[in-house]
């Protein structure tokens, strides 16, 4: 068989499996940046005092009463609310 063609084969293999060792890394950082990611969200719903019920209603788009959690901003809303009507 011509030389070139083996050479070319044996280049071909060595990027096939750079590629598959690249595209397992990348899999391995998306994996990473998620569970960063999750951490991080974690993080912000505690530090605001939110329960995993508001915080479920709040992700599945009901109404949710924060003013539990936070007392002040409960009172501003009510009071604006009671200077519209």
């Amino acid at each position: 068989m011509n030389p070139k063609i083996e050479k070319l084969k044996a280049e071909r293999s060595k990027n096939a499996e750079k590629i598959s060792d690249l595209q397992n890394r990348n899999r391995k950082l998306s994996e990473q940046i998620t569970k960063l990611e999750n951490n991080d969200i974690i993080g912000m719903v505690r530090e605001i005092g939110m329960t995993p019920e508001q915080l479920a209603a709040l992700l599945s788009g009901k109404p949710t009463d924060l003013s539990a959690t936070d007392e002040t901003n409960g009172d501003e809303e009510t009071e604006e609310y009671e200077h519209e009507n």
